[in-house]
């Protein structure tokens, strides 16, 4: 791999995981990076088949989710 994917800025690796996208290889290497990345902190939100009623409750975080930032 010529490119030094952990020098690469989040935004500059997203760019090249859109351009290599039909390489497994390459691809799963650069998401490897961007992943590792993550935010500890970061509200994590359940995947919508986990919940009992999903529609319902996507649309309760997602209103207080606007909610935040009205104010």
């Amino acid at each position: 791999m010529s490119e030094n994917l952990h020098q690469m800025t989040n935004a500059e690796l997203k760019q090249y995981l859109s351009q290599n996208r039909n390489e497994e290889e390459t691809f799963r290497e650069a998401l490897q990076v961007l992943i590792s990345r993550r935010n500890s902190e970061t509200v994590r939100y359940p995947y919508p088949f986990d919940l009992a009623n999903p529609e319902r409750e996507i649309t309760a975080i997602l209103k207080a989710k606007i909610n935040l930032t009205d104010s």
